[in-house]
């Protein structure tokens, strides 16, 4: 967490500094990012840096916690179209829902998945109780789809989640990998082909997943 000092400064100059690390980020990744760089884009000394982040971790930590803030004020108005979802409807809204808000944050976005997805933090240990509250959500999504007959029972919940959750980081990191490249994120995350493949990959992962009747036995 940022240090009271860097709470104090002024908007403007907070927002420089956050910008700065951003660019850093979405750019070089974690191990590669150069609190020089920092410093140097964000209009500050190094001494300065120390006294209001702890290290170059403590500055990532706070674009995660950046990106939940702008992720709760962007869905609190957004629900999905029925109540009478079901599971794999409510995540595929889910995930449409959510590349939209990818595209209005890229580059934000882009720092975070890139430490997070590219390099791997998100499965190792520094991030275990974020990695362990998306999977229990997930998993409680799935026991209520397996009790109303959706998916099926044999399907072990931890898997399905890890699945679920596997499958809607290979798309974030498509449609992030893919859309920072081009001029209008917004405008290419809505055309066919890409559309197509994200409706295509959550199909995969449904019809793994669905509750199949066992087709008659011919005697």
């Amino acid at each position: 967490m940022p240090k009271q000092t860097f709470l104090n400064l002024p908007e403007e100059k907070r927002q420089t500094i956050v910008s700065a690390a951003i660019d850093e980020f979405a750019e070089y990744g974690f191990e590669a990012a150069s609190i020089n760089r920092i410093v140097a884009n964000g209009g500050i000394s190094k001494g300065s840096f120390y006294q209001y982040f702890s290290d170059k971790m403590d500055v990532f930590k706070h674009l995660i916690d950046l990106l939940a803030q702008e992720k709760t004020e962007f869905f609190k108005d957004r629900h999905p179209p029925s109540s009478n979802q079901s599971v794999f409807g409510y995540f595929r809204w889910l995930m449409k829902i959510g590349m939209e808000f990818n595209t209005k944050n890229p580059k934000l976005v882009k720092a975070v998945a890139r430490v997070m997805l590219n390099e791997g933090m998100y499965y190792g240990q520094f991030f275990a109780d974020a990695r362990k509250q998306t999977l229990d959500a997930l998993a409680d999504m799935i026991e209520r789809a397996k009790q109303n007959g959706e998916m099926d029972k044999n399907v072990d919940t931890g898997m399905a989640a890890t699945v679920m959750d596997a499958w809607s980081n290979i798309i974030s990191a498509y449609i992030l990998n893919e859309g920072m490249q081009k001029k209008d994120i917004m405008k290419w995350v809505h055309t066919p082909k890409v559309q197509k493949y994200i409706d295509d990959m959550l199909s995969i992962m449904e019809h793994g997943l669905r509750n199949v009747k066992p087709s008659p036995v011919n005697e």
